[in-house]
């Protein structure tokens, strides 16, 4: 008879790894306990459901319970929480959350994608009816049933986050007046601060208010329902809804209650394999500390490409693969109304930290030939070291094509190629879809002027 894998968390890594280690070993039991109701959905694509881009929150979601066992030979169990793990005897304590039973599931290999949960802030009536945070699919309908039933005109963000900037956006759409607070002095510190700046304006010109290096010091409620927001400057923002969107920190305390190493933020601590310190459980996805690509570094980087990343790797190496994690570079986009932002790799300030002498190249170009109409700006700026020229990380802002562009850098950055080689690759040109000199290739020629020319 196969071995038994279980696996906490049935969303990206923990479906992820399940289906890998399935379908390289069809005989081994695979069971996925997950304590929300829904499994295998897209969190990215929560605030577009809410904005009513997607219809149903069905959508959402690859695969029910019926169909994952149909199609994959997993069974899922929904609405069952794991509340301990007994590394000794290799059981599990599980809460069926609709029958309120408790039962104990026996193991032979354990997955724990446990993900994260919202940081909330400590201040008061942060519970209030009204006051939300955005993590499950349920987060996702409470706040879309409660613009209609509470009739919301005015909504409040707290964090300027990717989260915050992309509500802020689909809430705009629905006529809400939206206003975001940030505690930091601008928005997306890591980017460029002219960059910065241009995110900022973009959201001015949508009508979202901004308040920036400003804190929520209390939600004020009445009967029990928000009405407004008071900041540590004393101002007051009247509001039908606050959500709350400052960060997330990993869910690993019931692997820490088990034994097991953690590090950062408390995040799982994990080898190259998605190992943890007990040899029968791996663990991956937002519960798990990381490492830089290009430092080697430990880090915590809760991104959903990251984590299916790691629980293929997690999976794969149960059934008897011995793939490994090669780091992440925080590779990231998203979109404002019309202005796209990515970046990946290191910051000149995160390169410096590292050892590195940093410089920068920046450019603007039109994504098409200068005489096509409909040609948008790209803004992109490489991060290289200056003595050997070697690509660090890179940030973009424009149009829709910036995400292939920044796809290309994180490839050049992960093949180690210096910014003269980048200079030198044949890209593609027809004047409706790229320059003849494509925005990478001037940036990346702007920064090879730049590089120390060693001589012998």
């Amino acid at each position: 008879m196969g071995k038994h894998l279980v696996v906490i968390g049935g969303t990206a890594a923990g479906l992820s790894a399940a289906s890998k280690a399935k379908r390289m070993d069809p005989d081994i039991k695979v069971s996925v306990y997950e304590r929300t109701g829904f499994i295998a959905y897209g969190a990215c694509g929560l605030p577009y459901y809410i904005g009513d881009l997607v219809k149903t929150e069905g959508k959402l979601a690859d695969f029910t319970p019926d169909e994952l066992k149909e199609k994959r030979d997993i069974s899922t169990y929904i609405h069952h929480e794991v509340t301990k793990i007994d590394a000794d005897s290799k059981t599990l304590d599980v809460y069926d959350l609709r029958k309120n039973e408790f039962f104990k599931v026996p193991y032979d290999y354990l997955v724990i994608a446990t993900g994260a949960s919202p940081i909330i802030p400590d201040i008061p009536h942060v519970h209030a009816n009204g006051v939300f945070f955005l993590r499950t699919v349920e987060d996702g309908m409470a706040i879309k049933n409660a613009i209609k039933e509470r009739n919301v005109k005015k909504a409040l963000i707290v964090g300027g986050g990717f989260i915050g900037l992309e509500m802020a956006e689909q809430l705009s759409f629905l006529g809400i007046e939206v206003t975001i607070v940030e505690a930091l002095p601008r928005l997306l510190p890591l980017l460029d601060e002219e960059y910065s700046n241009a995110v900022k304006k973009n959201l001015e010109e949508n009508n979202v208010y901004l308040h920036t290096g400003t804190t929520v010091s209390e939600i004020i409620s009445e009967n029990g329902n928000v009405v407004g927001v008071k900041t540590n400057n004393g101002e007051i923002f009247d509001t039908d809804m606050a959500i709350v969107s400052i960060g997330v920190r990993p869910n690993s305390s019931m692997a820490q209650n088990a034994g097991l190493k953690t590090g950062i933020k408390n995040a799982i601590v994990v080898d190259e394999y998605m190992k943890t310190s007990d040899e029968s459980i791996w663990a991956c996805g937002d519960c798990v500390q990381t490492f830089n690509f290009i430092t080697k570094r430990e880090t915590y980087v809760p991104l959903g490409t990251t984590a299916n990343k790691q629980g293929r790797i997690a999976g794969g190496n149960i059934a008897g693969d011995k793939s490994t994690f090669k780091g992440v570079l925080a590779s990231q986009i998203t979109k404002v109304f019309d202005l796209y932002i990515a970046s990946t790799g290191l910051t000149v300030d995160q390169a410096r930290e590292a050892g590195f002498l940093p410089e920068e190249a920046k450019i603007v170009k039109k994504d098409k030939a200068s005489y096509y109409p409909g040609g948008k700006d790209n803004n992109i700026k490489l991060i290289f070291d200056k003595n050997t020229g070697r690509l660090l990380g890179a940030q973009a802002i424009g149009s829709e094509s910036i995400a292939g562009r920044i796809n290309l850098l994180a490839t050049a950055i992960t093949a180690g190629m210096t910014v003269a080689e980048l200079s030198e690759v044949d890209l593609v040109y027809a004047p409706s879809v790229a320059p003849v000199y494509d925005p990478i290739l001037i940036a990346a020629s702007q920064a090879v002027k730049k590089v120390v020319l060693k001589r012998d």
